[in-house]
């Protein structure tokens, strides 16, 4: 066929007119680029056998440069070099192999020509038109691209003729009619046999057989009149088949028979293009290989570089994975300095309300002892040696006075109540007999009807603590027991306190409601803070068991951290 013929020879010239490309070594890089030019021209001239040689050696060159657009042209040679040699499935292979590099490269008219042979070697050597069609269009789109007008006529002309092989008129008319109308100014000669055949072609499909009849002969004239053989034979056959179908057997027979005799022609032509390179054409296969060894060792490379690549990749990965862990590491860190830092200004805080609370209960028991002291040993006195004056002036002065003798009820009970808040404020028994004595009688006072209030004690009554330090204890007792009274709703409550090893043992327990002791709001209505303010002042613990409807029990356990008593009372006498 000449048509794919005549566009596989446009190609190797358009290929080689841009076959250099920037790189750094220009020197070999022309030298490169001249080896491909005279591959081209060889192949042109029908010397195949030195155009595969020239072409094999361009193209080790050119893979050893890595320049892309060399690479695809040598290989675009090479594949040509076997289709004129009718060796398909070698041709094939190599324009795929072009084709691949063509892609890596900005050489429109190079990839455009690729896809053109691709497709005539699958239209009119493989018959698998579909993907044939497919290559046609996407050298049709590189021509557009290009805005080379006689290039789109000569693949439109390759997709109409693609089509109406296949009988799909329809989608190859618009084609022949772009091609009838832009071929008198783009087209070329050659073209006309092969023109004329698809107007044949498609008029028949028409019915217009008169138009059909003139086209086929126009077609049959102009291939005579020239050299198209490929292309007449083509057309003899078909208007074999048209005159088949208008049932002109004579004709028919009679085009039949001379495409037959212009096929086996060009069979032969071709048996002696190969006979006349039978010393390559030996060597086919041992070319390929050389050509495969080359591009092995290219891969080779290829695949060494991509293996340093891809460890330095998996470095960049490591160093990457380091850092992250490192950076995570310092967040957690940083966030763990940041909660150290957060729970000891918390702690401190902590500390300094407890050293408040600690300041304020010590204040006001200080304030309690001194008025205490102030009430029992001046006021009180006051008001006994008031009342004794009063008594002794009565005795002196007997008179039957109901204000004298109301007067002296109002300063007994005046005595009465400055005593009593005396002891209030400073319980006697814990000043005079200590702090078991004085908890046996805070448990005796709460207890009621309503309320049992057990004590137990293991240790002897007679023991004896620095005065400071059972005042504090006795306070911290009395608010617990308070706490009891006021929330529990108890009935039977046990106060329990021993001393074992330097430390006072206190437990508290309660068969009241009992409450959520997770619950600090709970809790706080309580006045636990208060309490354990104290309590760690003391360097004492408190552990706080309840739940609701099952009571209570608070257990301390508080070391003994003053000398036990030996001073005198607050005050010695009531």
């Amino acid at each position: 066929m000449l048509l794919p013929q005549f566009v596989l020879l446009i190609t190797f010239y358009l290929s080689s007119i841009n076959t250099t490309f920037a790189h750094p070594n220009p020197t070999l890089n022309n030298k490169t680029a001249v080896l491909a030019k005279q591959a081209n021209e060889l192949l042109k001239k029908g010397d195949f056998e030195q155009s595969l040689v020239q072409s094999r050696l361009a193209l080790s060159q050119a893979i050893a440069l890595k320049n892309d657009n060399l690479i695809a042209s040598c290989y675009n040679t090479i594949a040509a070099n076997f289709d004129q040699l009718s060796e398909f499935d070698k041709a094939f292979y190599y324009y795929n192999q072009g084709l691949i590099y063509a892609n890596k490269t900005n050489n429109d008219v190079l990839k455009n020509w690729i896809h053109n042979n691709l497709a005539n070697i699958y239209c009119f050597d493989k018959k698998e038109y579909k993907k044939g069609i497919y290559h046609y269009k996407k050298s049709l789109s590189y021509s557009q691209k290009l805005k080379d007008s006689a290039q789109i006529v000569f693949t439109k002309l390759n997709i109409t003729w693609a089509y109406f092989d296949v009988g799909n008129f329809n989608q190859g008319a618009p084609h022949l009619d772009y091609i009838n109308k832009h071929h008198p100014k783009h087209g070329d000669k050659s073209t006309m046999v092969a023109l004329n055949m698809l107007n044949g072609m498609y008029q028949a499909s028409l019915k217009n057989n008169k138009k059909a009849n003139q086209f086929f002969q126009k077609a049959i004239n102009e291939g005579i009149a020239g050299n198209e053989k490929s292309d007449l034979s083509y057309s003899h056959n078909e208007y074999a088949k048209f005159l088949l179908s208008v049932g002109d057997y004579k004709n028919a027979y009679l085009n039949l028979a001379r495409y037959n005799q212009i096929t086996e022609e060009l069979n032969n032509e071709e048996k002696l293009n190969k006979a006349n390179v039978a010393g390559i054409n030996l060597q086919i296969d041992e070319y390929k290989r050389e050509i495969d060894k080359i591009e092995n060792q290219f891969e080779d490379q290829k695949n060494k570089l991509l293996k340093e690549q891809d460890r330095n990749k998996k470095i960049v990965i490591v160093v990457v994975i380091i850092v992250l862990l490192l950076s995570l590491l310092f967040y957690i860190w940083a966030q763990n300095s940041q909660l150290k830092h957060k729970n000891k200004l918390k702690d401190l805080k902590s500390k300094v309300q407890e050293n408040i609370i600690n300041a304020s209960i010590n204040g006001q028991e200080l304030e309690r002892k001194k008025i205490a002291s102030f009430l029992h040993d001046n006021i009180s006195a006051l008001l006994s040696s008031a009342g004794m004056q009063l008594q002794a002036f009565l005795i002196q002065n007997p008179i039957a006075s109901p204000e004298i003798k109301k007067t002296k009820a109002i300063l007994d009970n005046a005595h009465d109540q400055v005593r009593d808040l005396s002891h209030e404020l400073m319980p006697s028994l814990l000043a005079r007999f200590g702090l078991f004595d004085a908890l046996e009688d805070l448990c005796e006072k709460n207890s009621s009807r309503i309320l049992e209030f057990k004590f137990n004690s293991a240790t002897t009554h007679d023991r004896r603590y620095h005065e400071e330090f059972e005042i504090k204890i006795y306070y911290i007792v009395m608010e617990l027991t308070n706490n009891i009274i006021k929330h529990s709703e108890a009935n039977q409550a046990l106060l329990e306190i021993e001393e074992i090893n330097q430390a006072l043992h206190i437990n508290l327990k309660d068969n009241g409601k009992g409450f959520d002791s997770k619950n600090f709001q709970v809790l706080e209505g309580f006045g636990i803070n208060q309490i354990k303010a104290r309590i760690n002042n003391l360097k004492g613990s408190i552990i706080i068991n309840s739940k609701l409807n099952y009571g209570s029990s608070i257990q301390l356990q508080i070391p003994i951290a003053y000398q036990k008593k030996k001073t005198n009372p607050v005050y010695p006498t009531q």
